[in-house]
């Protein structure tokens, strides 16, 4: 299964905030010490916002914060919320996809136990479990003479 870049940076986020949880976290702080896409984080932030996973502040000191303990939040709630307009597959799409293969298909059952078995062992993992602290500033690799 491969996640979108949207759960990625989610994910990465998370495992930030899980490390220093009281600390209010900016998302162009972030987005700078991961590499990644500031406007991508923001918009994740915000659905995280919305599923009460983070708090966010505006103005100045404002930022985002765990909402909840990182040991109380799970990787498979984040996985299932950042992935939830991702189907795996076309048939597994809300509106039932359009794979010619469906009445006769004998694959949909096993990829949907197998998803399943991916979300319940990330069920079983927390935050906590994967949190990382501040990332080193990658240093300018020095010039040599000669």
């Amino acid at each position: 299964m491969r996640l979108t870049s949207f759960t990625d940076f989610g994910l990465r986020a998370l495992m930030r905030a899980a490390a220093a949880p009281e600390d209010v976290l900016t998302t162009e702080a972030i987005a700078a010490e991961l590499q990644i896409s500031r406007h991508h984080l923001t918009k994740v932030v915000r659905e995280l916002a919305a599923a009460g996973i983070v708090k966010t502040s505006r103005g100045a000191g404002g930022g985002f914060t765990l909402a909840r303990p990182p040991a109380q939040i799970s990787l498979g709630e984040v996985v299932r919320l950042l992935e939830a307009r991702h189907a795996l597959v076309e048939c597994f799409r809300a509106d039932g996809g359009v794979c010619v293969l469906v009445p006769r298909c004998r694959l949909k059952g096993h990829l949907a136990r197998a998803e399943e078995a991916f979300l319940a062992e990330l069920d079983r993992v927390s935050l906590a479990e994967c949190a990382i602290g501040p990332l080193a500033t990658p240093r300018a690799v020095p010039e040599t003479v000669g």
